[in-house]
């Protein structure tokens, strides 16, 4: 399922990425704060359970998470949404999942992937910047799938229809989160209007 999170302050945060004009730590920053409000959102119905604490007042009968939580950013872009998740959930654990995608054929390659051991009971959230032609992102899935995980989230800042129609047909268990949703791809699979190569300005390497 799709939800594009129409937040004021998402969309916000995310125009000022948008501009061409905006430098490598702002766009850092905005990324960070939208990767906390969108997992604000995202995590509103996460499963919990009831514990039984000490106030410094007296006993309660109160709620914590039930599951861990596991964050799979897709190398390397993904690495900039890392902080505003685990800024608002501290206790996520991280796993990498390292891709590249042809430049001639748009095909993800596989070069690098850790994880966490709990991962089978874990809720996983693969985070990427960008949605494009949905390969990296499919394969994302495919690879965490195959270490048992089952209930898994695609939060992306930026999709493309292509790439949502994509992971709809591969992966119809995976509910998939944007910031927004653009117009289409173009010819060298990049997101229209997207706001650029999302590795290149977190990273400053262009």
């Amino acid at each position: 399922m799709l939800k594009v999170l129409e937040h004021p302050l998402i969309t916000h945060k995310l125009t000022q990425m948008r501009k061409k004009e905006t430098k490598t730590k702002d766009f850092r920053e905005n990324l960070d704060e939208i990767g906390g409000l969108m997992a604000y959102e995202i995590t509103r119905n996460l499963p919990v359970k009831e514990v039984e604490i000490e106030t410094p007042i007296q006993p309660m009968n109160t709620y914590e998470l039930e599951k861990d939580i596991i964050l799979v950013p897709i190398l390397r872009a993904g690495l900039g949404m890392v902080n505003g998740i685990s800024n608002l959930i501290p206790t996520v654990k991280v796993a990498h999942v390292g891709l590249y995608r042809d430049e001639e054929t748009l095909q993800p390659h596989v070069y690098f992937e850790k994880y966490p051991p709990n991962i089978k009971d874990a809720i996983v959230m693969i985070v990427d910047p960008m949605l494009a032609t949905g390969g990296s992102a499919s394969a994302a899935i495919d690879m965490v799938k195959k270490q048992g995980a089952k209930d898994i989230r695609l939060v992306c800042l930026v999709g493309a229809p292509e790439g949502v129609k994509v992971i709809e047909e591969q992966h119809p268990d995976v509910d998939i989160y944007l910031a927004a949703l653009d117009e289409k791809l173009n010819e060298k699979g990049y997101i229209i209007p997207g706001l650029g190569d999302a590795g290149d300005r977190i990273f400053g390497t262009k």
